[in-house]
């Protein structure tokens, strides 16, 4: 059984910053994909950021500039920095995993943006 498990997310005002991490753990035997989405309320989950095993990325238009996204294949980890964070980018996060070919998600975590 795969678990992913996602830690970082809270409260910050306009313009700081914040750190997501996500871990996954169980009978891991390949992993492909690693990334975050997100969703707002009223709005369809969307992706914010993939990172490749070979460290290839993908971003966002919206988040380009301020987001990066990293892994750790050794450790099974993928965390997303996000800096100059606006109001649009509240939502809950979501991480992803493609693992042996499956997808698996962690439980989402909140990102609040406000003054």
């Amino acid at each position: 059984q795969v678990q992913l498990v996602e830690s970082g997310g809270g409260l910050v005002q306009p313009g700081g910053s914040l750190r997501l991490s996500c871990a996954a753990s169980g009978s891991i035997f390949a992993i492909g994909f690693m990334g975050w989405y997100r969703q707002a309320p009223g709005k369809q989950r969307e992706l914010v950021a993939r990172i490749t095993s070979g460290g290839s990325t993908d971003y966002a238009d919206s988040v380009k500039g301020r987001f990066t996204i990293s892994r750790d294949n050794a450790k099974s980890t993928v965390s997303l920095q996000m800096n100059s964070l606006k109001p649009e980018d509240t939502a809950v996060y979501y991480c992803h995993a493609q693992i042996s070919f499956r997808n698996y998600w962690g439980q989402g975590t909140q990102v609040t943006v406000s003054s």
